[in-house]
């Protein structure tokens, strides 16, 4: 048998060259592939019967439309509008015409280059939690949502290369003013991070907020972060079948500056649409194709998202579920019927748990495979959801890095060579003996495996002596750590002060009622 070699310090891994200086072990940051196959849950002649009853949804229920000026491009466009009701309807033929010129493909830009986001084909992005109104952690409990715990958020997402893109709004910080505090949350996104965010598209003032600020932290004008994007937002669509003015102008106005707005009908099976599967697609996909088609409107050509969130409710209670059979079920067929259209395609590996517990952990996992399974592109609110969206937790973020660092891990493409088909390892060792001290095995230990940041592999003996700490008691030691380890990016003074201005200004001009 051969003899153990002395482990090699000076080639270890980065993730062993943190554990050994006392940080967070992590893998470096990129943005995976997905190697895979997309899987099917439902046949082709089923997708198009899909496509074909959003169609008629479309021709002869139509879509109510609160914002005057998105009506006027469709009216302008030959769609049928009835101002009385302000319901909007169109026939197949002009929707397929205008989402036919969205491109499938495009790429988000934030202040580091070296971060820049692709949105289509294979990519994936993961991104943090966004909108919840309450915070918790195991040491200060649960609480309303605040600038501080937003800060902290903003600096874990950061410090964790396994987020990709900031979420609107981590949490609210609800004792700033409203009508203002998307100024300072942008500010906090691009000064705490260089990662790209989404804006909040509360109307166009607040997108057009999010652009400019990015536009500034990138030292460039709005005609050129127009050719090159720099923030999206998410386009909530009130199902069933409305869109309120706010989030239209907010779509239009982010189409118009060439930014991707991400169409999201929020279609839960039983309350937004029918109890089933086919009617909850159907719906979904008439309320997305609208959307895409406005953006189309207000900026042929421009880039867009084809956004899904269908799942169903508890029918004893009328409560949300998340991570159910159907949810899975629906973040895979809605990835069909996105590369339908030719589309990038968000979804959401979320989870209803009012704790971090199995549910929650159970819950996230299933609907993460299915977004993977699914081919998303963006996997929105992959970090720290809880209670169905109403609570940004610490300890589930850490318990969610740790599963998208194992799916980035998964979706790794397996090596096969001489060197990994380890022929002469084989052949090294005898029959009945063991590879622990193999020159192959001595040669790749550092790399060879995923190695966890917050599971424990120790014996029972060794985990009870080393505190008997769960796994969600190491997420409260983790999240605490890497507010440690947090370094803040660097910013040039001028763009400081330009940044600053433009907030200070902006504030001025909302304090005297200009959106």
């Amino acid at each position: 048998m051969a003899t153990p070699r002395r482990r090699r310090r000076s080639n270890a891994s980065p993730r062993d060259r943190e554990a050994m200086a006392g940080r967070i072990p992590q893998l470096p940051w990129k943005q995976p592939r997905n190697p895979y196959a997309p899987l099917k849950v439902i046949s082709d002649d089923q997708v198009e019967a899909i496509h074909r009853a959003s169609l008629r949804v479309l021709e002869e229920l139509g879509i109510e439309l609160m914002s005057a000026e998105g009506r006027a491009l469709f009216r302008a466009a030959g769609a049928q509008v009835d101002e009385a009701s302000q319901i909007v309807r169109m026939e197949g033929a002009l929707v397929e015409q205008l989402i036919s010129t969205a491109p499938s493909e495009f790429t988000l830009t934030s202040r580091n280059p070296d971060k820049a986001l692709h949105m289509g084909g294979d990519s994936i992005a993961f991104g943090m939690v966004a909108g919840p109104p309450s915070v918790h952690d195991a040491v200060n409990g649960r609480r309303s949502g605040n600038m501080d715990d937003y800060e902290n958020f903003t600096r874990l997402a950061h410090h964790f290369n396994a987020i990709h893109i900031i979420g609107n709004q981590v949490c609210a910080p609800v004792e700033l003013p409203a009508n203002s505090r998307h100024l300072d949350t942008y500010n906090a996104n691009i000064s705490l991070s260089d990662l790209c965010f989404h804006a909040s598209a509360i109307g166009a003032g607040r997108a057009t907020d999010a652009i400019r600020m990015q536009a500034i932290a990138r030292g460039i004008s709005l005609a050129e972060i127009a050719d090159s994007p720099g923030v999206t937002t998410i386009i909530s669509v009130n199902s069933p079948r409305k869109f309120d003015d706010s989030m239209a102008d907010g779509l239009i106005a982010m189409s118009r500056h060439g930014q991707p707005p991400v169409v999201t009908p929020f279609t839960l099976m039983g309350a937004m649409t029918p109890v089933t599967l086919a009617a909850g697609l159907t719906q979904q996909n008439a309320e997305a194709l609208f959307g895409i088609a406005l953006s189309q409107l207000a900026n042929p050509g421009s880039p867009v998202v084809y956004g899904a969130y269908t799942s169903n409710v508890d029918m004893r209670s009328g409560a949300p579920a998340f991570g159910t059979p159907e949810n899975t079920k629906a973040n895979i067929a809605s990835g069909q019927l996105a590369r339908r259209y030719g589309l990038p395609y968000r979804a959401s590996p979320t989870s209803a748990s009012n704790a971090v517990d199995a549910q929650a952990a159970d819950e996230t996992q299933m609907a993460m495979w299915s977004c993977t399974l699914g081919h998303a592109n963006l996997q929105y609110h992959a970090a720290g959801w809880m209670e169905g969206g109403l609570c940004a937790s610490y300890e589930k973020f850490i318990l969610d890095v740790e599963m998208i660092q194992h799916m980035t891990a998964f979706l790794d493409p397996i090596e096969i060579d001489e060197g990994t088909l380890a022929f002469e390892a084989m052949r090294d060792v005898p029959t009945g003996g063991h590879f622990f001290g193999s020159p192959h095995t001595m040669d790749r230990y550092e790399t060879a495996f995923y190695q966890p940041m917050l599971s424990d592999w120790q014996n029972y003996e060794n985990w009870e002596l080393s505190g008997a700490k769960t796994a969600t008691q190491r997420a409260t030691d983790l999240w605490q750590q890497a507010l440690r380890e947090y370094e803040q990016p660097a910013m040039e003074p001028a763009v400081r002060e330009e940044l600053d201005a433009y907030i200070a200004t902006r504030k001025q001009e909302i304090g005297t009622g200009d959106p």
